[in-house]
């Protein structure tokens, strides 16, 4: 009893996994199904239409072989006539013509039975008497099916010399032969649908290896990204035409990709190094009337501390704009060299603490964090990470960094206990130009480029940056890079 219970339940498990491997919506299901619908209206049609023609091959013989011998009883009981009186010649006609699963008798006009077979004799009377109570019985030979038995009767009136000698009936049973057609049929229509189902089996692995080069072209076009796009091609081993056909036509769409996205790139670029000389200028014109302008009034410090603060974003926008472009044509270089952690950190939190008047605590183990990176985009990535904490957090909260390694890699945690990010926002805040809150980013000067840029660094440098967030308890980013051996 255990073993069958473990083998269904391996059997229903077996089964679920198939199930959910199955996508109804896809091409290969839809084409095997379209396939095996056709398979089973074909053969089923052949196999019904097979086994009707034999049933009807097999009545019309039965119904031949009583036809005859009611067409031929009357000239045999006149033959027998001539030499014997009319009901013993009636009798030996039967006789004669008595076998094996034939039944014959003769029933006169007033109902009694006037000559039998021999083999009948042995019967259940009950059959002939349900054969006797069939109304519509003609000289046309039909089939009738009584208890579970198949019997063939015709019926029809016996005149001899022109003398009415009653009914005749004659009826031959079939079940044996019926039960085999059955048999037959039903041995038929496995093999049919045991062929269903194999050829069906072998569709839908032909249909699956048929699709294989889209399967191809769905692997390249989710593997290529922005970097990838001038060299990505599709190539395609033995496909069909019209999947080469559509190969050619997304090589053609990434090529015009690619050249859209390099004219961008060099849009952006050109515009943020064009703009960012002119500003600079304009800012120091601006800081250097505020400062020398002693004759200044106070609206008119203030519409000049405006714009300088604006000018100021701007050339930040603008550098941080010309540092993704330089990444994007990858024209970033990074000196990659083993970095003491904490003192880079010690560092890079006292110089946050005096521009933001915050307090940063420094959380590490004794022993020494080595990693390789560039310092100078390390301390780039953390003063980006302390300024979105600061902006995004309450004055009076403090801000944390903390340090530790495992074997092979090393963690800076930079944790705020400020507003928090949603969820659904999480996934999203590396991506250029993406806010949480236009409004608050607003307020902060924040451009919405920070974060990408944190995370472009990062993973030039072979680390990579995650965040975790609540909203109302705050955040933690976590900048992790390979830590080095000489730790």
């Amino acid at each position: 009893m255990t073993y069958y219970m473990k083998f269904t339940n391996s059997w229903f498990v077996t089964i679920n996994r198939l199930c959910r491997r199955i996508d109804p919506f896809s091409l290969q299901f839809r084409l095997t199904i379209g396939v095996a619908a056709v398979l089973v209206a074909g053969l089923g049609s052949v196999a019904l239409f097979t086994s009707w023609k034999m049933q009807q091959q097999l009545i019309q013989t039965h119904k031949k072989n009583i036809q005859y011998i009611a067409d031929r009883f009357p000239r045999d009981v006149e033959i027998y006539s001539k030499q014997l009186p009319l009901e013993v010649g009636l009798r030996r006609t039967v006789s004669d013509i008595t076998a094996p699963n034939l039944l014959v008798w003769v029933e006169s006009n007033n109902g009694k039975i006037v000559a039998e077979s021999v083999v009948f004799e042995q019967q259940d009377r009950n059959v002939r008497a349900k054969l006797r109570s069939i109304s519509n019985a003609s000289m046309i030979p039909q089939v009738y099916g009584i208890n579970d038995l198949y019997l063939a009767l015709c019926r029809g009136p016996l005149v001899v010399k022109d003398q009415s000698l009653g009914m005749l009936y004659v009826a031959q049973d079939i079940t044996y032969d019926q039960r085999m057609l059955l048999e037959v049929v039903k041995s038929l229509l496995a093999a049919t649908l045991l062929a269903i189902a194999s050829m069906t089996v072998t569709i839908a692995i032909y249909i699956k290896r048929s699709l294989q080069p889209v399967r191809q072209i769905s692997q390249h076009a989710r593997a290529i990204c922005a970097e990838d796009l001038g060299n990505a091609r599709v190539q395609l081993d033995r496909a069909p035409t019209e999947v080469k056909e559509l190969a050619q036509t997304l090589d053609l769409m990434l090529s015009r990709l690619s050249e859209s996205w390099e004219n961008q790139r060099q849009f952006v670029s050109n515009v943020s190094h064009e703009l960012r000389t002119p500003l600079t200028i304009v800012n120091g014109y601006l800081q250097s009337t505020l400062r020398r302008g002693s004759n200044l009034t106070e609206p008119q410090r203030e519409a000049l501390a405006v714009a300088s603060a604006e000018a100021d974003r701007t050339i930040q926008l603008l550098q941080d704009l010309l540092d993704l472009a330089r990444a994007d044509s990858g024209h970033i270089h990074f000196h990659l060299e083993p970095v003491a952690l904490k003192d880079l950190v010690s560092e890079v939190a006292a110089m946050a603490q005096q521009y933001s008047n915050r307090e940063i605590a420094i959380e590490t183990t004794e022993e020494p964090i080595i990693v390789k990176a560039d310092p100078n985009r390390l301390k780039q990535v953390l003063l980006n990470l302390i300024d979105n904490a600061v902006k995004y957090s309450q004055a009076d909260t403090p801000i944390s960094l903390r340090l530790h390694r495992s074997a092979t890699e090393a963690f800076i945690q930079v944790t705020d206990q400020g507003y928090g990010i949603p969820l659904a926002h999480q996934s999203r805040i590396f991506d250029r130009f993406y806010r949480v809150d236009e409004a608050r980013a607003r307020s902060t000067g924040g451009t919405g480029l920070g974060l990408s840029i944190v995370k472009t660094l990062v993973e030039g440098m072979g680390g990579q940056v995650t965040v975790r967030s609540k909203i109302g308890e705050g955040s933690v980013f976590t900048v992790i890079l390979p830590a080095s051996l000489l730790a």
